[in-house]
């Protein structure tokens, strides 16, 4: 795991929240900042190879660089890479990384969580075994998360201080191809930039990764 920017103290819980980030939303820090409140670190994990996608739109150096920008002032929050993007790939660069001790949450939507049970892992019980490794945070996104019994013990709920269904990277890339206000959608800090990065680009901007 290389690091970008790291927080100054060692966690007991670490909020772990792999994205693409392409770009960071005004959602993605809400998830984060609500996540504080049971983790004492979140590191916001962008993965040098996707499971299902590829870069395109902003470049990783771009990510990295607006991950930054948003993240500034804020102490407990951490950017890193990780080589690879499954969760259970993340969970094994975090402990070396963090200790062997250190808890893992991940932070997700509904969305993501029900996409990462759902996936083919090559065995019945590859999940279950994953969930032994780290458990989950899950925020309600286009409805709450209902895992089936088997994760209820590895699942809890993540409360958000807003609303963001509304929120996120493919509707900001989406706008700004149509020539839509999408300033809204991220954070101050970012604005310039993300106008900058993927205005440039905004004619292949929808549906990617």
């Amino acid at each position: 795991m290389e690091f970008f920017r790291s927080s100054a103290d060692r966690p007991g819980r670490l909020g772990v929240f792999p994205g693409t980030f392409n770009p960071v939303t005004v959602a993605h820090l809400a998830l984060a900042e609500s996540a504080l409140a049971v983790v004492e670190e979140v590191v916001f994990v962008l993965p040098r190879q996707f499971p299902h996608k590829t870069y395109s739109g902003a470049s990783f150096e771009q990510r990295v660089e607006l991950l930054g920008m948003a993240l500034a002032g804020k102490p407990r929050f951490s950017v890193a890479a990780c080589e690879r993007g499954l969760f259970a790939e993340i969970a094994g660069e975090c402990r070396e990384a963090y200790g062997a001790d250190v808890r893992l949450s991940f932070l997700c939507g509904r969305d993501a969580a029900e996409r990462i049970a759902n996936w083919d892992y090559g065995s019945p019980g590859a999940y279950l075994e994953m969930l032994q490794q780290f458990d989950l945070l899950v925020a309600a996104r286009g409805g709450e998360y209902c895992p089936p019994e088997s994760l209820v013990s590895s699942c809890a709920r993540l409360e958000l201080s807003g609303a963001f269904d509304h929120v996120s990277a493919s509707e900001v890339r989406t706008r700004i191809g149509n020539g839509e206000p999408w300033e809204h959608l991220v954070p101050a800090a970012v604005r310039r930039r993300v106008g900058e990065i993927y205005a440039a680009g905004k004619k292949r901007l929808p549906g990617t990764g």
